[in-house]
């Protein structure tokens, strides 16, 4: 089991030290965010060492002015057409949960697609929508990389694979990828988990790119990570797999109960829009609700080791992945 008074103890130290962190990240940053091409920013690299260092001790990094502001536009605006493309005729109704998640055939087919997955509270019992279109979506996946080129071409700049390879990647592929609302009042939350719960490889091997498209603040729900807490692997051997259920069709469940977490082991990332987010698949994280009249879209692509070897029982199989 984590030890979580260390990791407390970790967090206080950490907290004296974020302001120099992340002066140093927005520096060594400079030359990047100014390019707005998302095709381009290929180098041999991106990260410089006091970066890698801290990601691998603390498990995550944050990059701030990774993104221009016309490339997150670009990004919000390919996922205005996404959510006016929508035909609710074409697509199964699916409310997603972090908890008791539905896992029907329209989620767990969803790796190579684009589906839609409404926030709970936005039908009711009917299925009937009772909020805004606008504001009805959890987030739209898990294969945003592969059919739309907004986002693959922002998934797959050259800056990217350089950083996967930078964080220890051989091989770095692509299983998924996500548009996240988290839209003002309604936008729920998510809680403590770890990525490689979901996404398990041997050896561990996922990192998320989670790229902030408006400003995170604590009260629209901003990511919060208890640094150090990767170091532990995954807690609880605690594991998202598939099985064939008493009725004979493909489910999921848990392998084991989740692992409590004190909640002054975290510490919020208020970050600005453009800011690049790397996370450890086995770094613990989470976010409040969206209580406040401001949207927080976040685009996240995840990346495996094609090294490793990608679990069979995981709920996303759509191999061969796509090299990042």
């Amino acid at each position: 089991m984590m030890a979580l008074s260390r990791l407390v103890n970790g967090v206080r130290q950490l907290g004296r030290s974020m302001p120099r962190i992340r002066a140093m990240q927005r520096a060594s940053m400079a030359s990047v965010s100014s390019t707005s091409d998302m095709t381009k920013g290929s180098q041999d690299v991106v990260l410089s060492e006091d970066e890698v260092a801290f990601f691998n001790q603390n498990g995550y990094l944050i990059l701030e002015q990774f993104t221009s502001k016309d490339d997150c536009q670009k990004l919000m605006q390919a996922c205005t057409q996404l959510v006016t493309d929508y035909d609710p005729k074409e697509e199964q109704l699916s409310i997603f949960r972090t908890t008791n998640q539905e896992t029907n055939s329209y989620f767990l087919e969803s790796g190579d697609k684009i589906r839609y997955f409404h926030e709970d509270g936005s039908v009711d019992r009917e299925g009937n929508l009772i909020v805004d279109p606008a504001i009805a979506f959890n987030k739209i996946g898990h294969g945003l990389h592969i059919h739309n080129p907004t986002f693959r071409d922002f998934s797959f700049a050259p800056r990217m694979a350089t950083i996967a390879r930078q964080l220890g990647m051989r091989a770095p592929v692509v299983p998924q990828s996500m548009y996240i609302f988290k839209n003002p009042g309604i936008g729920g939350e998510v809680v403590a988990h770890q990525d490689s719960t979901f996404l398990y490889t041997t050896p561990l091997s996922v990192i998320g790119f989670w790229t902030a498209l408006h400003d995170c603040t604590l009260t629209n729900g901003c990511l919060e990570v208890i640094p150090g807490s990767h170091l532990d692997g995954v807690h609880n051997n605690r594991r998202m797999v598939l099985y064939t259920n008493e009725h004979g069709v493909l489910d999921t469940k848990f392998t084991a109960d989740p692992q409590e977490y004190p909640d002054e082991a975290f510490i919020p990332a208020v970050i600005p829009a453009g800011s690049l987010f790397l996370i450890h698949g086995s770094v613990v994280h989470r976010s409040q609700p969206n209580t406040s009249d401001r949207p927080r879209h976040a685009y996240v692509f995840h990346a495996v080791d094609d090294d490793a070897t990608y679990a069979p029982e995981n709920w996303l199989q759509s191999p061969p992945f796509p090299a990042l």
